[in-house]
């Protein structure tokens, strides 16, 4: 039975091909054909794999949704003390000087309380000069008490001269009220002689006010000078007093760069700096504010009041909340287009750290408000 399936299904090449044993041509050319076979299964596989929908959970972007809800507008800025106090190198009264040295300086970033000693410059040329200067003052007040004894001198003497005229004249009066009993030559002479102390007295009651204007006029000269020499010493000696500064708050120094000795830079112990420049200033950390500029666009989504959070770029760690406190109606020229305005806003800063210093490069997210209240800001 067995013979007779296998004459009926088994073809004469078959059995040919089962009886002898393949080349090795034919079983490279089935090796080939094999792996063919399964690189396009694989491929198949792959492709059904990509088009199968995944079933894996996404992982969620809770703080990007969140953003996108909750901030309306992003802003940047810098940080500023809200109570500060500018300090400037002392102009001297009542002289000019090129600048000043620093010898002793407050370190930067110090905490100082009111009343505290920030900087003292030289005060060596100052001290010169009120020395100098109260020496001559007291010798030009020397030469008006010396002006004032000779005029008072000079006037009593002038006062003994115009009582002798007086007398004389007198005297001539006398004599003229008996020219009858005298003789021609006698009673001439008594004329001449009334007519002389007539002059007399006149010239010396009207020199002696010249006099007493020329003495006033010329004490006036010397008392001009001794004041003004005294002034000069008064502030040659104010001058000496501010060169010492203090801080007139409580607070943390900060320096301000300046131009100073052909760069910019920050002053230091013996530098010089030229009087009237504020290279240092005291700020008081506990209330900050953020300035930053706001675009036409984004002056919509504000409103006063609106909250904010302020991110500093120096401590990505360190956050801080706020509100916005005021925006200014005056825009300004936008820099890419002159028919977009720019306008500058102040957030309040809530809260308090010791890294939160002025000149603080921040980011403000400003929270998203209720339309009404944003449409009222750009009205």
């Amino acid at each position: 039975m067995n013979g007779g399936i296998s004459n009926r299904w088994t073809t004469p090449e078959l059995a040919s091909a089962n009886a002898a044993p393949l080349s090795p041509a034919r079983r490279m050319r089935w090796l080939i054909f094999s792996l063919l076979l399964l690189a396009t299964v694989i491929a198949l596989l792959l492709f059904a794999s990509r088009l199968r929908p995944r079933h894996t959970q996404a992982t969620p972007q809770v703080p990007a949704i969140s953003t996108s809800r909750t901030t309306a507008v992003r802003l940047t800025g810098k940080t500023q003390a809200v109570r500060s106090r500018a300090i400037l190198a002392p102009l001297m009264a009542g002289q000019q000087v090129g600048s000043l040295t620093i010898v002793k300086l407050a370190a930067t970033g110090s905490r100082v309380r009111q009343g505290d000693v920030l900087v003292e410059f030289d005060r060596q040329a100052q001290l010169r000069d009120f020395i100098d200067k109260k020496a001559q003052a007291d010798d030009e007040n020397g030469k008006v008490l010396q002006a004032q004894a000779a005029e008072v001198a000079a006037k009593s003497k002038d006062e003994t001269d115009i009582e002798g005229a007086e007398s004389a004249l007198s005297k001539a009066e006398l004599e003229m009220q008996k020219v009858e009993l005298l003789s021609r030559i006698d009673a001439e002479k008594a004329r001449q002689d009334l007519d002389e102390a007539r002059v007399t007295l006149t010239q010396l009651k009207e020199t002696f006010d010249l006099k007493r204007k020329a003495a006033q006029a010329s004490i006036r000269i010397l008392e001009i000078q001794r004041d003004r020499t005294h002034e000069t010493m008064l502030h040659a000696q104010t001058n000496a007093a501010l060169m010492q500064i203090r801080s007139p708050i409580d607070g943390v120094v900060v320096f301000n760069t300046i131009w100073k000795q052909g760069n910019m830079g920050e002053v230091q112990e013996g530098d010089q700096v030229r009087p009237g420049v504020a290279f240092m200033q005291v700020v008081d950390p506990s209330i900050m504010q953020v300035h930053a500029m706001v675009n036409q666009e984004d002056l919509a989504k504000l409103s006063l009041g609106q909250s904010v959070q302020v991110h500093l770029d120096a401590y990505p760690d360190l956050a801080f909340g706020g509100k916005l406190a005021s925006v200014d109606p005056m825009g300004k020229r936008g820099d890419f287009s002159s028919r977009l305005r720019n306008f500058s806003a102040t957030f309040s800063i809530l809260g308090t750290d010791p890294r939160l210093m002025p000149d603080l490069s921040a980011a403000v997210d400003v929270q998203r408000a209720a339309s009404s209240s944003a449409a009222s800001l750009s009205r």
